[in-house]
Formats: structure tokens, C-alpha cells, sequence
């Protein structure tokens, strides 16, 4: 399977390329390829000649969003409508990835797909708008809605809090919010599988793909730190107690059971996942 990945150095992308196997991995992005301009993504797609296309690419900063709203929708929302068109027009499946930060955190429980969205930032709101600009213009597109990603290698929070343990002795991080903490491997793995049925013919539309398990913020950080043998203490906090300039959502676990009953996509629990990104950071098991 040729797969062209929208995305060249990101923590998905290159974790796509590095879960390949069998398959063909192509990567594209800045400055070949801009997906806030997407002049002559059909001609590209048309010269690659892909079997799938995975949208790995996106505006992340949550609290640079609240001020750059329209690079976060041209990243989040427009690029990513042009390729779903540009996708639907030439037959080939494509896969875009969005975030939990669609849904507001107060179902009090794991949200299923159909779940109504109510983003509270910026960053989730041109996310949910994308998601629906893709499926208005290619119907048959895979939605994957994945939570907390982070890889050994990039900018994300299990490397921030390694960084800053081995610099302070303490450190208090926010204990009130929960999710489904995602490695970039795991996903990357199910996004080929899911390639896979898609190429087959297999259904699009929303679909949650994360690790098993839960956590809070508080709750990755220790396992994170623990897991590299350091000896920081971490502290639980409350939202309130650390303002950013985004709301955060308070639970945003998702629920699971689609894709493991369609599609057969059941990811490790993320301490599993955790352990093995430590692994392959070299920093497993280390002694301060």
C-alpha cells in the first residue's frame, strides 16, 4: 500500500514512516507542500499516485490559537478541506486526524462518535469545523479523533516534563483533567491498519482511535518520570491553579468500542506504550 502522508516532520508523520513495513510511506510538507495553501495538491496526489492519504498535518498550539485564528483555520480547517476534495475527486481514501478537544469535557463519561461536539478553545473549534468541511465535501473520509499524542522525538508533553525533572526537584502539574494519553507509534500502526480498510472498501465517517486506559495530566508525568528513573515529585494542581489563555476541557476520554468492533483497532493501555516510547528515548529505567 502507497500511503502519502500530509505532514513530513511531524511526531505522526514520522512515526508513519517509521511503523511502514511492507508499505510505501511518501511524506510531504512545508516547503514543498503548505497546507495552508493547497494550490496543486491534485497534481501532487496525481503524480504520486497514492492508495490512501493521511492528513497528519495541523495547527496545534492551543494557546497561540487563541490569537492566530487564521492559521489555525487555514491549517485546521480550509487545507484540510481541499485535500478531502482533491481526495473524493481522484477516488483515493483519505484519512484526516482530529482531537478530543472538540468535545468540552463534561459528558462525565467517554464520548462516543455521535457525541454533539462543544469546543471550548479556539484550537478545538477550527478542529470540529474541519472535520466538518471534510465530510461536506468527501463523505467517504475516515475521521480519526485521537487524544494527549506524544512521541520520543519533537515537542510534547512527556519530553517537556523529562526536560524539566532533571532540572527542578518538584513539580506540580495539573491533576483535574483526563484523557486517553495516545504514543505516536500505537496510533501510527492502527492509522496503517485502518489504511488498509479503507483501501478495501471499508466505511469512513468519525471514528476514536487512542491507547487504552486513562489518566490525568498529573498521572502521565509521574508515569513518565518514574519510568526514566528520576526522583522529581510531581504534584497534583487544579486547572485554576495554572491559567493558559485556552480553556481546557476536564474529561475528554473517548470511547473506543467502534474501533475495536469495526474495525478491529485495540491500542495498548498507555503505560504500555509509555514504556516503550521511553525505550526508544534511551531513558528507561536511568538512575538520576
Amino acid at each position: 500500500m502507497k500511503c502519502l502522508v500530509i505532514g513530513s516532520s511531524g511526531q505522526v508523520a514520522t512515526a508513519l514512516a517509521r511503523q511502514a513495513g511492507s508499505h510505501e510511506v511518501i511524506r510531504t510538507g512545508r516547503p514543498q507542500f503548505d497546507l495552508a495553501d493547497p494550490t496543486g495538491i491534485a497534481d501532487l496526489i496525481g503524480q504520486i499516485a497514492p492508495d490512501i492519504i493521511v492528513n497528519a498535518a495541523a495547527y496545534t498550539a492551543v494557546d497561540k490559537a487563541e490569537e492566530e485564528i487564521a492559521a489555525a483555520r487555514a491549517l485546521n480547517e480550509t487545507g484540510p478541506a481541499a485535500l478531502a476534495r482533491s481526495a473524493e475527486t481522484l477516488g483515493v481514501p483519505f484519512i484526516h486526524i482530529s482531537t478530543d478537544y472538540v468535545f468540552n469535557g463534561l459528558g462525565g463519561a467517554p464520548y462516543v462518535e455521535k457525541a454533539e461536539v462543544s469546543p471550548l478553545n479556539v484550537y478545538g473549534q477550527t478542529k470540529a469545523d474541519g472535520e466538518q468541511a471534510v465530510l461536506a465535501v468527501n463523505p467517504a473520509a475516515l475521521i480519526v479523533r485521537t487524544s494527549w499524542v506524544y512521541a520520543a522525538e519533537g515537542h510534547n508533553f512527556v519530553r517537556t516534563m523529562l526536560r524539566l525533572a532533571a532540572e527542578r526537584d518538584a513539580l506540580n502539574v495539573v491533576d483535574d483533567q483526563i484523557g486517553r494519553p495516545t504514543e505516536a507509534n500505537a496510533l501510527a500502526s492502527a492509522l496503517l491498519t485502518l489504511g488498509e480498510h479503507l483501501k478495501g472498501g471499508a466505511p469512513g465517517g468519525l471514528l476514536h482511535v487512542a491507547n487504552s486506559g486513562e489518566a490525568s495530566w498529573k498521572d502521565l508525568a509521574q508515569a513518565a518520570i518514574s519510568g526514566a528513573g528520576l526522583s522529581t515529585r510531581v504534584s497534583g494542581i487544579l486547572t485554576s491553579d495554572y491559567p493558559t489563555p485556552a480553556r481546557r476541557p476536564g474529561d475528554t476520554r473517548l470511547d473506543l468500542a467502534r474501533a475495536e468492533t469495526e474495525y478491529g483497532i485495540i491500542l495498548p493501555d498507555w503505560q504500555e506504550s509509555l514504556e516503550r516510547c521511553l525505550e526508544m528515548m534511551g531513558v528507561s529505567g536511568r538512575r538520576a
